[in-house]
């Protein structure tokens, strides 16, 4: 016997397995669904930490604050922590219910794949085609994020690829902004420009040392990561634009989510473009006690 398990769309396997089994296993089966189901719930009420206000407040209060009109949301994530895109979906689907128009910029899509994005939220690409796009430019496992796409794709919730394309990211990062040539320049957002500050080195280093790319310069390290945080300003900026009436729900790693990363780069484009930063308690690197309102406005906590 073959059976595919799939719990809510979180994982799926093959199995095989021999009849007199089969009892014993589909309990186990029901009893994994009801974990995953207690999880999702769990991961809906979490508290929160308020950073301007250093106390801890409910996820309900969080969620008033971001119903008033924040053009954009960061909602940071370490990309292998599964608890981290449970907690992006409920922020989506929290503002979604509220019948807040959305749309979500993602980090792990290129703008190469804006076009299987756009067919995706418009439930014009099967599931293993659109799999297949994913795994073009991102390596985490699909089923961390599989709740989010299908949640947009069911109710056509737009979808912004942030990412710059990856050859010319590996490109910066080993030989420098330089580098590029005019070609590969047409592909960035126009008028981009890398120019790394004593500042932004100062807020990158740590992340240079936790990725361990200690092998790569750390000017063309710092170039890559700017680039990258300029990039996904512009694109953004130009989505709201043309799309006033949509909050965009901006889902990236902690390191660009901070407000040192791609919300300075929002700034410095537009200081009427309001956002709030939400980042995920992370122990020893992200927690009440060292972040202050210059990083994020909101710390999800793993427990109260």
């Amino acid at each position: 016997w073959i059976y595919n398990i799939d719990a809510g769309g979180k994982k799926s396997c093959i199995i095989i397995i021999m009849k007199p089994l089969l009892k014993s296993l589909m309990v186990i089966i029901a009893l994994s669904a009801i974990f995953l189901i207690k999880a999702q719930v769990t991961a809906a009420e979490t508290y929160v930490f308020q950073v301007s206000e250093k106390k801890v407040i409910s996820y309900e209060k969080m969620l008033s604050d971001l119903k008033k009109g924040p053009r954009l949301i960061f909602v940071g994530e370490a990309h292998g922590r599964e608890i981290h895109h449970s907690q992006q979906f409920n922020i989506i689907k929290a503002l979604n219910d509220s019948k807040i128009p959305l749309a979500v910029g993602l980090e792990m899509f290129t703008t190469k794949n804006q076009g299987k994005l756009d067919l995706w939220t418009k439930g014009g690409i099967p599931v293993d085609a659109f799999i297949k796009a994913y795994y073009k430019g991102w390596n985490v496992p699909w089923f961390y994020y599989s709740n989010i796409f299908l949640y947009m794709r069911d109710n056509k919730i737009p979808a912004i690829g942030l990412n710059p394309p990856s050859e010319i990211l590996q490109k910066v990062g080993k030989a420098g902004f330089s580098s590029l040539t005019l070609k590969e320049l047409g592909e960035l957002p126009s008028g981009i420009v890398c120019k790394v500050d004593e500042k932004y080195m100062t807020f990158i280093k740590k992340a240079y040392l936790s990725h361990q790319y200690t092998n790569m310069d750390f000017i063309h390290f710092c170039e890559a990561q700017l680039l990258k945080d300029k990039s996904m300003a512009l694109l953004l900026s130009k989505f709201i634009k043309k799309n006033p009436d949509r909050t965009v729900v901006v889902l990236v790693g902690t390191t660009h989510a901070w407000k040192k990363g791609v919300p300075e780069q929002i700034r410095s484009l537009s200081k009427e473009l309001s956002y709030r930063v939400i980042l995920p308690q992370i122990p020893g690197s992200i927690e009440p006690s060292s972040i202050t309102a210059e990083d994020a406005d909101y710390i999800l906590l793993s427990n109260k």
